[in-house]
């Protein structure tokens, strides 16, 4: 087991010992032990003995002998019990936001609530606000959550459908010579609610056969059609070749997603993938001719490429993650697809945590990988000291960290025969008021700062905005931190006036994030061309806690492209002597 995994079954039990009431001291022991393990960072907590555990702060003998179990077996008796006691339903209330352990379990005890349904109507006939503690605003929460989580049933982030896509198309692909991820993974889109492939074939009725020797895809008879096969993924917990799910609310989202297998002619196959690589809004854009790119395609004309219809229909070839109908043969007049961002054009990585907050790796093996990848700069960005929950560095802990970039600096030179350095940033909160959270005797030892909105999230558009508008306005902020603070499928993000935010960005020369995490990927895409058109530049992060967190710039890259990001625009594209002068020129402004 990962430490990540580790801590994850510790937290989990403390949040059920809550509910249960159980003995205080013992729940204060967990959580203690949790608390502490999730900032150890010298070694794999699998790897140590017993007497090895009990050197960590907040783990007991008592403790240590508990972690070996769980280590061995995968299981925690305390956990175990605990779960069997839980109603499946109660178990689901967690994922509600604005309420906690104990408020569920007075949900339960007091009203005999059991199920999310029961919950809903409860709330929705008053007797929710009536409990002791509760009132009119959290039901009002616990509703609007509510309704969130059934929006997003069946939904997938980019990345779990990317990789679902890619299982379901590697194990298909040895049953035919014409197969292709299509839809919304195709187009690159942060939220994926149906995963759909396209397959040439002579037979419809004999490719079903071959889909239905794939056991783990379960057809829906209802749904399906013989050209269409629809249906879902079978509970696979237990395999190892489904991508990570975590806790098991992501297993769910997984099992839920339907899946879609389009049949085809073998020569009608690029017709057709073209037009479910398309938007409707795409393909009801006009030709010059007058009629529409879908009628195109549907006409008896096989073609070999997308390419080749667009140039059929005397229109510039457009990549299938633009293909939304949002502008993009506007955006085609005055580029070019080459200009569009690419893996390979990013020079460095902003935006990084290391083990002097709540990173995984250290600052010097955090730095080592970027160079390896083929980077020539890491900004390193640790959290702000009002982030305590992420171990944020105060005044004196800055300056050890500026301390060791400056030895690192002094190696890599040394070592390295490509340009390589440590720049020195940092995550800072934007405060309540808007303020950055140092003094400017600090802010001003940083060579970049990156503001963001971590606390009192939930604030209405004027508040949200004005809190940005006033970090923006600091002249220490270099890049504004993932705009809307949103989690996506889980966290719906605090509302702002985009075009305020992006106004004044472009007065003020700030930057703002694309958050490449799979989880954020904000800024939205669908401004970015907002951003273009008023000179503000964009940067992709991946806002990285660990080494492999740096891959997370693909998503990044993918809804840059979508939204018509360019080389040109994006901020860590720019080499390290062009990134240093221009963070020279603005300290000196």
């Amino acid at each position: 087991m990962s430490n990540e995994e580790i801590v994850e079954v510790l937290e989990l039990t403390v949040k059920l010992m809550e509910l249960h009431n159980a003995d205080a001291f013992k729940t204060r022991a967990f959580g203690s032990a949790a608390f502490n393990l999730d900032r150890f960072k010298d070694a794999e907590l699998a790897s140590l003995s017993a007497d090895e555990l009990t050197k960590i702060q907040g783990v007991s003998k008592n403790m240590a002998g508990k972690l070996v179990q769980l280590i061995a077996t995968g299981h925690l008796a305390e956990l175990d019990e605990l779960l069997a006691q839980t109603p499946v339903g109660v178990l689901e209330m967690f994922k509600i936001k604005g309420i906690g352990p104990k408020k569920i379990g007075t949900i339960w005890r007091d009203l005999g609530i059991e199920t999310l349904e029961a919950l809903q109507a409860a709330c929705e006939s008053g007797q929710i606000a009536k409990l002791k503690g509760f009132g009119e605003g959290t039901q009002q929460k616990i509703l609007d959550s509510m309704a969130f989580l059934r929006s997003q049933v069946g939904k997938l982030r980019m990345d779990k459908g990317e990789a679902l896509a890619t299982i379901i198309l590697e194990e298909l692909q040895p049953y035919f010579t014409q197969i292709a991820i299509t839809g919304e993974v195709a187009r690159k889109c942060e939220i994926v609610e149906t995963i759909q492939l396209i397959v040439g074939t002579e037979s419809p009725v004999a490719a079903a056969r071959s889909i239905a020797k794939v056991g783990w895809l379960v057809q829906n008879p209802k749904e399906s059609s013989p050209f269409i096969w629809r249906g879902k993924i079978q509970d696979r917990s237990q395999a190892t070749d489904l991508p990570p799910q975590g806790e098991e609310i992501e297993v769910k989202k997984t099992l839920e997603v339907n899946v879609e297998i389009l049949f085809v002619q073998p020569e009608r196959f690029e017709n057709e993938r073209f037009i479910s690589d398309s938007a409707n809004a795409h393909l009801f854009a006009k030709t010059p001719s007058g009629h529409t790119l879908l009628s195109l395609a549907n006409t008896a004309q096989s073609f070999v490429s997308a390419e080749e219809i667009y140039q059929s229909a005397g229109l510039s070839y457009i990549v299938p993650e633009m293909r939304e109908g949002l502008g993009e043969f506007d955006w085609k007049t005055t580029h070019a697809n080459e200009d569009l961002i690419e893996w390979k054009n990013l020079r460095g990585i902003l935006h990084n945590h290391s083990t002097y907050s709540d990173g995984k790796h250290s600052l010097e093996q955090m730095a080592r990988f970027c160079q390896e990848l083929g980077f020539e700069y890491l900004g390193i960005a640790d959290h702000s000291q009002t982030a305590s929950y992420a171990q944020g560095l105060n005044e004196e802990r800055v300056e050890q960290q500026h301390a060791e970039i400056d030895r690192l600096n002094q190696v890599f030179a040394q070592e390295f025969s490509t340009p390589f350095k440590i720049l020195k940033g940092i995550e800072s909160d934007i405060l309540g008021d808007g303020s950055l959270d140092y003094p400017e005797s600090i802010l001003k030892s940083f060579d970049f700062i990156v503001a963001s909105v971590h606390s009192n999230l939930n604030m209405s558009l004027e508040k949200a905005t004005s809190r940005l508008l006033r970090a923006i306005e600091n002249p220490y902020t270099t890049i504004l931190g993932h705009p809307t603070g949103r989690l996506l499928l889980a966290r719906s993000g605090y509302p702002i006036d985009h075009k305020t935010i992006i106004d004044a960005c472009a007065k003020n020369g700030v930057v703002i994030e694309i958050n490449a995490s799979p989880w954020r990927l904000d800024l939205d895409w669908r401004w970015i061309r907002y951003c273009l058109e008023k000179g503000v530049m964009l940067s992709i992060n991946p806002d990285a806690h660990e080494k492999n967190g740096y891959y997370d710039m693909h998503y990044g890259v993918a809804v840059g492209r979508k939204g018509g990001l360019t080389k040109d625009m994006t901020f860590n594209a720019l080499s390290l002597a062009e990134l240093e002068h221009y963070l020279a020129k603005r300290k000196n402004r």
